[in-house]
């Protein structure tokens, strides 16, 4: 089976053609090659598949095997991947995802390489029975989480696609994610667990962040968490509409349009190696 991994700041996937691989069980699969001891090492997989309505279909799996909804960081290598390879002419790409349709505009360089991918995300979702958390008030914004009997934090929470649980802090260079990372994640007031981000906020412009993903542990770079991010801080009146948002992989660049309510993230996708590798019959 052919392969190709590619990253989208720092957040790295395994990506496989589905118009020419046949894939039985992709949850099995990612946690096999996932591993970065014993496999190729990854985020997780993305297999990329014909879709009835749209140009192409995204289906992505957690390093744990677990299915995720949408990931924004890895829907802008698969527009990289359609057009290097020739799958499509279009710089203008309409993905299927479980989160709903995605739609991606390619930056070519000089050498018509994808240099960057801008991908509407949609409009954000604050109801929260629709995140879904099992708390009462909605939105959730500035919501007591307790996760002990001497721990509580003030959380935010929304869905891009995906549950999200924001919490503004400083020095989070400084924590300890996988102490903490797993305690909310797992939290009973989120039915289907959440993916967590951890914000400092330098300037209404520019936002510091880390992330814990549910199903794949802290990773470099979270796109549906960087919008998430800066929604998040829009609601608690911290930063602007348009933001940087920093993360230990690279930059994203993030707009939640005033217009038409939806989220625009645009990233880098690159490509970082070819393989093939035999699988167990």
């Amino acid at each position: 089976m052919k392969f190709t991994k590619m990253h989208g700041t720092g957040n790295d996937y395994i990506y496989i053609n589905g118009f020419v691989e046949n894939i039985k069980n992709p949850s099995e699969l990612s946690l096999k090659l996932s591993d970065r001891h014993k496999g190729v090492g990854s985020d997780g997989l993305v297999v990329i598949l014909p879709s009835e309505d749209c140009d192409f279909k995204m289906r992505m799996f957690n390093s744990d095997g677990s299915e995720s909804e949408m990931c924004g960081n890895a829907s802008r290598c698969v527009g990289k991947y359609v057009y290097e390879k020739g799958m499509t002419n279009k710089t203008g790409i309409t993905l299927e995802t479980l989160a709903g349709v995605k739609v991606l505009k390619l930056w070519l360089n000089e050498e018509k390489r994808v240099e960057k991918v801008t991908v509407d995300m949609g409009a954000p979702v604050l109801d929260a029975s629709s995140i879904p958390t099992a708390f009462s008030q909605s939105p959730v914004v500035k919501s007591p989480l307790p996760v002990s009997d001497d721990a509580t934090y003030e959380v935010t929470c929304l869905s891009m696609g995906n549950p999200h649980a924001v919490l503004f802090m400083d020095k989070i260079d400084e924590l300890d994610l996988s102490e903490i990372g797993p305690v909310i994640e797992h939290a009973p007031y989120f039915p289907n667990r959440t993916n967590t981000e951890f914000v400092e906020v330098v300037s209404d412009r520019w936002l510091k962040m880390r992330v814990w993903e549910r199903g794949a542990g802290e990773t470099l770079a979270c796109g549906t968490g960087a919008c998430a991010a800066v929604v998040a801080a829009v609601l608690n009146g911290l930063a602007g509409r348009k933001a940087t948002v920093q993360l230990r992989g690279g930059d994203l660049e993030i707009e939640w349009n005033e217009e038409d309510n939806r989220v625009y993230l645009t990233g880098d996708a690159v490509t970082v190696f070819e393989g093939e590798i035999k699988l167990d019959e």
